[in-house]
């Protein structure tokens, strides 16, 4: 399926989802505290996205039963919230969805409970480094596995690596579109496949474990970790390609 050009109606359109996920997920970070479970947490984030004329894009995808995928400490990505009281020293993964007439936007942070491990902050800080740094080397004509090769040296360039088997992707009038972008290269050429193009809009967000970027799904059949069992980190923007750079579109 062929990568689609957004037009800049589509991405003033665009716009609205994301500045919605923008806002939910500082809504989280400022409202997820000490003694929260993280199912209150996730009904805060859908009781706003509603009052703001929207619905939760992960409520029901792929059978998903909640508004935001919430992911502590080992969880890396789509925790499922549960009746878990959040802890001093845990960190907290938020990602979030929102449908606004048909436009989807996403967007994801992480962030801790009050004072958190010095490993930990680095882990954090490393996923948050590579989305900005990613974000501010896009160029027009660059390949899209150019962007996995940016994203996958800045990662193991602080320490860590990312996680395997998940992966950025395009937006629009759907949550999930082309092309598939991993924080990591597949193949040794960079230099190949899809480009990036003027009015494109997709979801760059490195996902970072400690050892190991292997995956491993826990029983829920949801929730990702790595086979090293130790805390990871996600962030993620959307962009739209403007001007031959990236502009973020998930900022409140």
């Amino acid at each position: 399926m062929a990568i689609s050009i957004k037009s800049s109606k589509d991405i003033s359109a665009l716009q609205i989802p994301n500045r919605i996920v923008a806002q939910s997920l500082e809504l989280a970070r400022t409202n997820a505290k000490e003694g929260m479970s993280l199912v209150e947490l996730d009904s805060i984030i859908e009781d706003f996205i509603l009052s703001c004329g929207a619905k939760p894009a992960f409520k029901g995808l792929y059978g998903f039963p909640c508004a935001a995928c919430i992911s502590v400490n080992e969880v890396i990505i789509h925790g499922i919230p549960t009746d878990y009281k959040l802890k001093r020293g845990d960190i907290v993964g938020v990602d979030v969805g929102a449908e606004h007439n048909g436009w989807f936007g996403d967007g994801a942070i992480t962030f801790g409970i009050g004072e958190i491990d010095p490993q930990d902050k680095q882990l954090v800080q490393c996923s948050k480094d590579a989305l900005y740094h990613a974000i501010d080397s896009i160029r027009t004509n660059m390949h899209f596995k150019e962007l996995s090769k940016i994203l996958q040296d800045r990662i193991v360039g602080n320490g860590f690596v990312p996680l395997k088997g998940f992966c950025g992707h395009g937006i629009g009038r759907a949550p999930h579109e082309e092309p598939e972008i991993p924080n990591f290269l597949e193949s040794p050429n960079p230099k190949q496949g899809p480009k990036i193009r003027e009015g494109m809009v997709f979801c760059i967000e490195p996902m970072v474990c400690q050892k190991s970027g292997e995956p491993k799904v826990l029983g829920d059949n949801w929730s990702v970790v790595s086979v090293d069992g130790l805390n990871g980190s996600h962030y993620e923007h959307t962009v739209a390609i403007i001007g031959g750079k990236a502009r973020i579109l998930t900022e409140a």
